[in-house]
């Protein structure tokens, strides 16, 4: 990675103060002087001063956006501040920083617009994941595969690296905020974008993950249904892949 790249890791969080810190200490222990912007999502436990005081970009937004919003907003503080790369990763703990590298190579060595690391790539995987959550991410697996013509075994990954072309696209009006995950990955593939899976290690989440708790991943699966069906007409209008 010593081609004069620079690269930013984006990491959207809400009410995540108590893991920043040792997040970013494990970052720096893979990358002493990497760009991080935390994007405070209307945090309530003081998430933002915690954030400033790891010494690392910080954008607040003044309310609650969501995920989405909250990722948005990264890609285009990386575009209007001249990045080459970007990896986007949870504020819970559960992305290994260990494997920022593998992401970050697949798309600076050019095999991959986006690298995506898949919890379920290779045998030996272990991820325990919620029963709802489980079905949802093996529906949505084979929908993104059958669209996209290519294997994707986790669509709902947010541990992505991905090039100027990719997040410029995203920091566009076109990007689907709500809940992006499948519904980006297919919508990326209909502009050309190319995809590669990577095989990482994913730890149990140490925050609240309100999106998927209780009956919410029914909603979930609802939206981003909708929102995949979208896509598609999209993706019809613009000639397919």
């Amino acid at each position: 990675m010593a081609n004069g790249s620079k690269f930013l890791i984006i990491i959207p969080a809400y009410n995540e103060a108590e893991n920043i810190p040792s997040l970013v200490e494990e970052i720096r222990k893979y990358f002493s002087t990497a760009d991080i912007l935390i994007v405070d999502d209307g945090s309530s436990d003081g998430t933002r001063d915690v954030a400033r005081a790891s010494n690392v970009k910080v954008i607040s937004l003044p309310f609650n956006l969501g995920y989405g919003d909250a990722l948005q907003t990264g890609y285009k503080y990386a575009l209007r501040n001249g990045y080459d790369f970007v990896v986007q990763m949870d504020g819970d703990g559960q992305h290994d920083p260990a494997y920022i590298k593998s992401l970050l190579d697949r798309v600076m060595d050019d095999e991959a617009d986006i690298a995506l690391g898949s919890r379920f790539l290779g045998e030996s995987q272990v991820y325990k994941m919620g029963v709802l959550r489980r079905i949802g991410s093996i529906f949505f697996s084979i929908i993104a595969s059958m669209i996209t013509g290519q294997r994707i075994t986790d669509p709902t990954s947010g541990f992505q690296a991905m090039n100027r072309k990719v997040f410029s696209f995203y920091a566009s009006d076109i990007y689907p905020s709500d809940f992006p995950d499948a519904d980006v990955i297919i919508l990326s593939r209909f502009y050309g974008f190319r995809i590669k899976e990577i095989q990482v290690r994913m730890r149990e989440s140490k925050g609240k993950k309100s999106m998927h708790s209780g009956l919410k991943p029914i909603y979930y699966v609802f939206k981003m249904f909708l929102s995949i069906l979208v896509t598609i007409l999209r993706g019809k209008m613009k000639g397919g892949m």
